[in-house]
């Protein structure tokens, strides 16, 4: 009994030892490209992406909930419709985005307040320069937020691009909210 139980044992540890044979291993290199992946943003990059999120889905909410037809509106002549207001925030996301080194969503300038007038592409836009401010700052350390870039006139270091692009958010936020609810469309967050 006792030799079938030793043989046993012996057959136990030799299955054990050739099924860790043939178990992938990690490599020295392995373990330095995983450990390589960047940290997700923490600290102020993580609060100000969580902050971008909420305006950045209220600005979107409120663009789609804007009838087409009143992307044209505009409270008094030489004022930004409503269409122009939300391609403003586009192009300063887009700027923004830009100065923090990540490529301004092609096809969008000053002048696209006045050529881009379809819903649908300014939402999509929308959506797409809010992605960009968002990577910007995931991309960005935390030395480099100290970090100064000419930017709007002046130097500014890359803390302050960020939060001009935030306040700028904010205050197109305000005034789309104006221009719906002077046409009868209530902020879908509000409802």
């Amino acid at each position: 009994m006792h030799a079938r139980t030793a043989l046993s044992g012996i057959l136990l540890v030799g299955l054990a030892a050739s099924l860790a044979a043939q178990a992938p291993t990690t490599t020295s290199t392995q373990v330095t490209t995983m450990q390589a992946a960047p940290a997700p943003p923490s600290g102020f990059r993580a609060e100000y992406i969580a902050e971008v999120e909420d305006v950045g889905k209220k600005l979107v909410d409120l663009a789609q909930a804007m009838p087409a037809d009143k992307y044209s509106w505009r409270p008094a002549p030489g004022v930004r419709s409503a269409g122009e207001v939300y391609v403003h925030v586009v192009n300063g996301n887009s700027n923004g985005a830009g100065l923090l080194g990540v490529p301004r969503l092609e096809g969008v300038s000053r002048d696209s307040e006045k050529s881009l007038t379809d819903k649908a592409r300014i939402v999509d836009l929308l959506r797409k320069s809010i992605e960009n401010v968002k990577t910007a700052a995931a991309s960005l350390t935390d030395a480099d937020l100290n970090r100064r870039v000419k930017a709007y006139g002046r130097e500014m270091t890359q803390r302050q691009v960020l939060l001009h692009v935030l306040n700028h958010m904010h205050e197109h936020l305000g005034q789309s909210i104006a221009y719906a609810r002077s046409n009868g469309v209530t902020p879908p967050w509000s409802e």
